[in-house]
C-alpha cells in the first residue's frame, strides 16, 4: 500500500515539475485576466475604428456591413437552397421553413471535397465546381423543375453594399483562388449557374458563415443577436444599431456586422502578445503579415504552433532528450485533432505517447506530461484570446441598449469549438469573468452556416413580402402634387362658398365673420383680463399693457383643469365651472373689486353677430356640454357671473384662438394678417375685405374671417383621398361625418390614425408577432405627443422602444422601425393637407391686394406645429411648393389665445373710444 502511495506522489510531483518548466518556458502565453481586460479594451477601439467612415480604411477589423437588418422571427416559410464554401469540404443544402407555428425547418444536405487544384486554381474553375456540385444535389433531390431561392454561404471578408452582392477583399484560410479578388463573388457564381439551362436559381443573399450562425441559432432563439466561428477559421458578427455604421446611409434599425475579427493585430497592435513561436508560424503561411489574430485561435494554425514549440523545445535539450525526428522538422504533422486527443481528460496521456510515438519521438512519461501542458497553453491562449474579443462586442451591444445588465445569445459554430474537449467551458467561464453584467448563453449552431444562409433568405423573402404589405397599408398616406393642387383648388371654391349669402347655409367652411376689424397699432394701454377656453385646460389672465417708448405686456395667468364629466355634463355646469375659476384667479390676484375689461378666447366654432356676441355653431375637440350649441355664449358667461353674484366683469370681444394668435403676432409685425393654429384643433383666420364678405353689411375696410376649416370636406368633397383608417376614426369620434379635415390635420386625432393602422398591421402578421395586446385596443392610448418623440431625429430605436413599452407595446426592433414609418406618413400627411389649405388662403390674399408677388406673415401656434420635429418645415414647405408667388414668413405666436384676446379687446376699446368722439 504505501508502495502504491510513494508511486502516486512520485507521479503528481513529476507532473507539477513538467508543468512548471513548461509554464516558465511559455510564460508569454498565459494571459492574466488584466492582460485580457486590456485586449478586450484594444479591440473595442479597433471596432469603432471600423465602423467610422473616415478611420475605416485604415482599420483592421474591417467591421463590414452584412445587409442583414433582420433576425428570423418565426413567421418564415418556404423551399429555399443554400451553398456553403470556405470550411474543408463544400456543402450544398435544401432547406424546409415551416410557419406551423412552432418554428420547424428540415435540413437537407450533401458534402462535396474541395480539391487542392480547386481552392488553389483560378475563379471561373472554383465557380464552375461549385454549379456542378449544386446541380448535382438538386439532380439528386429532384429540385430541378422548381425555380427556388438560393443562399450562398462565403466565408471570407467581402465589402457588401447590397445583401446579394459582395466583393472579396482577400482570400483566407488555405484558400487562394486567382482572378476573384476584388470582384463580386454573387455575379461569378450566377455566371457560372446560367451555363446550366435546366435550372433556375435566383441567388437572393450572400452571407459570411459567421453571419450564417447567427441567423441558425436566431430562428431557434430570438434572443440570438451575436454569431462567432471558432473552427478552421475564426470570425464573430453581431447586431449593430445603424446610426454607428457611418459606411451605410440611413440610421434607422439595425444591420449584422461580420467584424473580420482574423485581422485584429495586423497593424502591431497585438505585438506585445505576439511569442517568437507565433511570429515563425506567421512567416510560414501563406499569406505573411495577415490575419495575425486568426493565426493565434484558429485549429488551422493551433497544431503547427505546438509544433514549433516542441521543435525547439527539442532542440534545446528539454523534450525527447534533445532527440529531433524527421516528422517534428515537418510542417504540417500536428494538427488540430491530436492537440485535442492530447487533452483530453482520461486517455490525453496516451494519446499523447502514441501521438509521438508516431512522429518517432519516443516520449519518456516526463515528455508526455510537458507535451500534455503545451496543448493545453496554447489551447487555453486561444479560448482566452476569444474571449477577450467576444467581451468587447458584447459590451458594446449592452451599452448600444443603454443596459445595467444585459440577457443575450451567442450563436456558435466551429469543430475547435465542438471538438476540443475543454475549449467551450474554458471559454464560456473567462466570457463571464470578463463581462459579469451580461446574462450569455452559448448557443450551438446544429445545421451550420448552410442553414444561416437559407435563414437569410427567407427573412429576406419575408422582408420582401411585408414591405409590399406595408407600402399597401400606407400608399394612400402619400399625395402627389398633382392631388395637393386638387385640395388647394378644392380649398378656395369653399372658402367663396362660405363668404357669398346664398351658399353660407351651405358651405362647410363656415367662414364666420369676427367683428374684429383692426390690428394693433402700438397705442394700446391698460389692464385687460383675458380667459381662454378650447382644450381640457381652462386659463384666467390678468393683462398688462403699456403703450410709448416702454411699449410691453405684461402677463399674470392660472391653469385650471375641466374635468371630463363637465366637458360633457350640462352647460350651466360648464359655465358655472369656469365663474368657479375666474373668482379663484381674482382672489389670488387680489383684484376681485375691480370691473375689467375682458376678452373671452372661445376656440369653438362661433356665429358671430357683433364682437361681443358668439353663438356657437357646434362644439369640437371632445367638448359636448348641453344646452349650448344655438345659444349666445357671451350671455352664458353673463348669467353664470350674475348667479355667483360675487363680481362684475366688462366683456369687450369673444375671440377665438386662431384669431387671437393672429392678432398677438399682428402686435410685433404689422405685416401679419393670417392666424394659423395646428395643434389639438386645426383652423385659420385671415383680414378679409369687407367688399367680400357678403353677410356682413358695408365695403370698407378689412374683417378678420374665422374660416373654421376644420369642417372642409364633410360634404364629401376631399372623400378621394380619405383612408379606411380616417373612416374608422371619424365613426369612433364624438361627431361622426363632422370636422373631416381637422381629423386629419389636427394633434387631436393623428394618434388615433397611427393606432388604427398598427391594429391593422399587427392582424396582418405585420408587427408585435400579429399580438394585438390589450392596451393598442385602447382608443386614444396612442397620443400624438408620442408621434412627435418617436420621429425625432435625435431619437435612437431604442427610446422608440421604450415609449411603445410604456404603451405596452412589446416591440422588436424591426416594430420600431416600422411605428416609426406609419407616424411619419400621417404626420406629413397633415402637414401637407395643412399647407394645401394654408396655400389657397394666401393666393386670395394676394388676388385681393391685385399683386403679382405676396409678401405676408402668418402667426402660428398650436402644439403639432411647435413641438413635432417635421411637422413644421413639411407645411412651409408646401405652402411653397403651391403658392410660388407668395413670399410667406412663419410667425410662432406667443400665447395666442391669452396675450391674443387681451389685445383685440385693447383693440376693440380704442376702435370704441375713437368712434364715440
Amino acid at each position: 500500500m504505501f508502495a502504491v502511495h510513494l508511486l502516486a506522489f512520485h507521479f503528481t510531483k513529476l507532473k507539477e515539475d513538467q508543468i512548471k518548466k513548461v509554464d516558465r518556458y511559455l510564460y508569454h502565453m498565459r494571459l492574466s485576466d488584466d492582460v485580457l481586460l486590456d485586449v478586450m479594451a484594444r479591440f473595442q477601439a479597433e471596432m469603432v475604428k471600423g465602423l467610422g467612415r473616415d478611420t475605416n480604411p485604415t482599420a483592421t477589423v474591417k467591421m463590414l456591413p452584412s445587409f442583414v437588418r433582420s433576425l428570423p422571427d418565426g413567421s418564415e416559410k418556404g423551399d429555399f437552397l443554400a451553398v456553403d464554401l470556405g470550411g474543408s469540404q463544400f456543402r450544398a443544402h435544401q432547406v424546409k421553413v415551416f410557419d406551423d407555428g412552432k418554428q420547424s425547418s428540415q435540413l437537407e444536405s450533401k458534402f462535396y471535397p474541395t480539391p487542392k487544384e480547386v481552392i488553389q486554381g483560378n475563379g471561373a474553375e472554383l465557380f464552375d465546381y461549385v454549379a456542378d456540385c449544386l446541380l448535382d444535389f438538386m439532380e439528386t433531390k429532384n429540385l430541378k423543375h422548381k425555380k427556388l431561392p438560393l443562399g450562398f454561404t462565403f466565408s471570407f471578408p467581402c465589402k457588401q453594399n447590397k445583401l446579394e452582392e459582395g466583393v472579396l477583399l482577400a482570400w483566407t484560410k488555405h484558400f487562394k483562388v486567382r482572378g476573384v479578388q476584388d470582384t463580386d463573388v454573387v455575379s461569378s457564381l450566377r455566371k457560372a449557374l446560367q451555363k446550366h439551362k435546366d435550372i433556375e436559381v435566383n441567388v437572393l443573399a450572400l452571407v459570411n458563415d459567421t453571419v450564417g450562425t447567427m441567423m441558425t441559432c436566431g430562428y431557434d432563439d430570438q434572443r440570438c443577436e451575436v454569431g462567432l466561428i471558432i473552427g478552421t477559421g475564426t470570425n464573430a458578427c453581431y447586431m449593430e444599431e445603424m446610426r454607428h455604421i457611418d459606411m451605410v446611409e440611413g440610421d434607422e434599425g439595425r444591420m449584422c456586422i461580420n467584424t473580420e475579427w482574423g485581422a485584429f493585430g495586423d497593424d502591431g497592435a497585438l505585438d506585445d502578445l505576439r511569442t517568437e513561436f507565433d511570429r515563425e508560424l506567421d512567416l510560414g503561411s501563406l499569406n505573411p503579415g495577415k490575419q495575425l489574430f486568426e493565426k493565434m485561435i484558429s485549429s488551422l494554425y493551433l497544431g503547427e504552433l505546438v509544433r514549433l514549440i516542441l521543435l525547439k523545445m527539442t532542440k534545446e535539450g528539454l523534450l525527447f532528450n534533445g532527440k529531433v525526428s524527421t516528422a517534428l522538422l515537418t510542417k504540417g504533422k500536428i494538427e488540430m485533432k491530436h492537440v485535442s486527443a492530447m487533452e483530453k481528460y482520461k486517455e490525453g496521456l496516451s494519446n499523447t505517447k502514441e501521438i509521438l510515438t508516431e512522429l518517432n519521438l519516443f516520449p519518456s512519461e516526463e515528455d508526455c506530461i510537458a507535451v500534455q501542458h503545451v496543448c493545453t497553453i496554447v489551447s487555453f491562449r486561444s479560448a482566452n484570446l476569444c474571449a477577450a474579443a467576444l467581451a468587447a462586442i458584447l459590451t458594446r451591444l449592452r451599452e448600444n441598449k443603454k443596459l445595467l445588465r444585459m440577457r443575450t445569445t451567442v450563436g456558435i459554430d466551429g469543430g475547435l469549438y465542438k471538438t476540443h474537449p475543454q475549449y467551450a467551458k474554458r471559454l464560456h467561464k473567462v466570457v463571464r469573468r470578463l463581462v459579469p453584467n451580461c446574462d450569455v448563453r452559448f448557443l450551438l449552431s446544429v445545421s451550420g452556416s448552410g442553414k444561416g444562409a437559407a435563414m437569410v433568405t427567407a427573412v429576406a423573402y419575408r422582408l420582401a413580402a411585408q414591405r409590399k404589405q406595408i407600402d399597401a397599408a400606407l400608399a394612400p398616406f402619400l399625395l402627389s402634387l398633382e392631388t395637393l393642387r386638387e385640395v388647394k383648388n378644392k380649398m378656395r371654391t369653399e372658402l367663396e362658398y362660405g363668404l357669398k349669402r346664398e351658399t353660407q347655409a351651405s358651405a362647410t367652411v363656415k367662414m364666420l365673420p369676427t367683428y374684429v376689424c383692426g390690428t394693433p397699432d402700438g397705442t394700446e394701454k391698460g389692464k385687460f383680463l383675458a380667459l381662454d377656453l378650447g382644450g381640457t385646460n381652462f386659463r384666467v389672465l390678468l393683462v398688462k399693457i403699456r403703450s410709448g417708448r416702454r411699449r410691453s405686456v405684461q402677463m399674470y395667468n392660472k391653469i385650471f383643469a375641466i374635468p371630463l364629466e363637465i366637458m360633457q355634463g350640462t352647460g350651466e355646469e360648464l359655465f358655472d365651472h369656469i365663474v368657479q375659476c375666474i373668482a379663484d384667479f381674482l382672489e389670488y390676484m387680489g383684484i376681485k373689486g375691480a370691473r375689467l375689461p375682458l376678452g373671452f378666447t372661445f376656440s369653438f366654432p362661433c356665429r358671430q353677430a357683433s364682437i361681443d356676441k358668439g353663438t356657437l355653431v357646434g362644439w369640437t375637440k371632445g367638448f359636448k356640454a348641453t344646452d349650448c350649441e344655438g345659444e349666445d355664449v357671451v350671455d352664458m358667461l353673463r348669467e353664470a357671473i350674475r348667479r355667483r353674484n360675487e363680481f362684475d366683469l366688462d366683456i369687450v370681444a369673444v375671440v377665438n384662438d386662431t384669431v387671437g394668435t393672429m392678432m398677438t403676432c399682428g402686435y410685433e409685425d404689422p405685416n401679419c394678417e393670417i392666424g394659423l393654429i395646428a395643434g389639438t384643433g386645426s383652423n385659420v383666420c385671415y383680414m378679409e375685405d369687407m367688399k367680400n364678405i357678403e353677410i356682413v353689411e358695408g365695403n370698407e375696410g378689412k374683417m378678420c374671417i374665422n374660416t373654421e376649416w376644420g369642417g372642409f370636406g364633410d360634404n364629401g368633397c376631399i372623400d378621394n383621398i380619405r383612408t379606411k383608417y380616417d373612416k374608422e376614426v371619424d365613426e369612433g369620434s364624438l361627431n361622426p361625418g363632422k370636422q373631416r379635415y381637422e381629423k386629419m390635420t389636427s394633434g387631436m386625432y393623428l394618434g388615433e390614425i397611427v393606432r388604427q393602422i398598427l391594429i391593422d398591421l399587427t392582424k396582418q402578421g405585420l408587427l408585435f408577432r400579429g399580438q394585438i395586446s390589450e392596451s393598442l385596443r385602447k382608443r386614444g392610448i396612442f397620443e400624438t405627443k408620442f408621434l412627435s418623440q418617436i420621429e425625432s431625429d435625435r431619437l435612437a430605436l431604442l427610446q422608440v422602444r421604450r415609449i411603445l413599452q410604456q404603451l405596452g407595446l412589446d416591440s422588436t426592433c424591426e416594430d420600431s422601425i416600422i411605428v416609426k414609418e406609419v407616424c411619419g406618413a400621417v404626420s406629413k400627411r397633415a402637414a401637407q393637407l395643412c399647407g394645401a389649405g394654408l396655400a389657397a388662403i394666401v393666393e386670395k390674399k394676394r388676388e385681393n391686394q391685385g399683386v403679382e408677388h405676396l409678401q405676408i406673415t402668418v402667426g402660428v401656434d398650436g402644439t403639432l406645429y411647435k413641438l413635432h420635429p417635421h411637422f413644421s418645415r413639411v407645411l412651409r414647405e408646401t405652402v411653397k411648393e403651391l403658392a410660388p408667388q407668395c413670399d410667406v414668413t412663419f410667425m410662432l405666436s406667443e400665447d395666442g389665445s391669452g396675450k391674443g384676446a387681451a389685445l383685440i379687446t385693447a383693440v376693440a376699446k380704442r376702435l370704441h373710444n375713437v368712434g364715440q368722439k
